[in-house]
């Protein structure tokens, strides 16, 4: 999982997404898990985290992170802060308003399979 979300692999997000359906898709149907659901949990938890984390690193300058921080319904003073955080692209990912914009339904959106679905 680490490899396909790498931060700084040069490939599309929408590639990423699909690598990591495939990676998803054939963890369980080779391990059929039923009894697993916590562990599902966390693990699903964690690589919507990861592509946040490559949504942020992707949109580059503070500039372009307000600016669709907002676009995704955040308000203008909380999208300037995220936006202005420095380089702690792990803490900022993990905020409530990170989850808030980019929440389970737009990752979903954007092709990105849950284990628990």
């Amino acid at each position: 999982m680490k490899q396909l979300t790498c931060r700084s692999w040069g490939v599309s997000n929408s590639y990423k997404v699909s690598k990591l359906n495939q990676l998803t898709r054939g963890w369980i149907n080779y391990f059929r898990i039923d009894s697993m659901k916590t562990l599902c949990e966390k693990l699903d938890a964690r690589i919507r985290t990861r592509m946040r984390m490559c949504i942020w690193k992707f949109w580059k300058t503070p500039q372009n992170r307000a600016k669709n921080l907002m676009k995704l319904g955040v308000d203008k003073d909380t999208a300037k802060v995220m936006a202005y955080a420095g380089k702690r692209i792990a803490r900022v990912c993990q905020t409530k308003t990170m989850n808030f914009a980019l929440n389970k339904e737009r990752l979903t959106r954007l092709g990105l399979v849950s284990m628990l679905d």
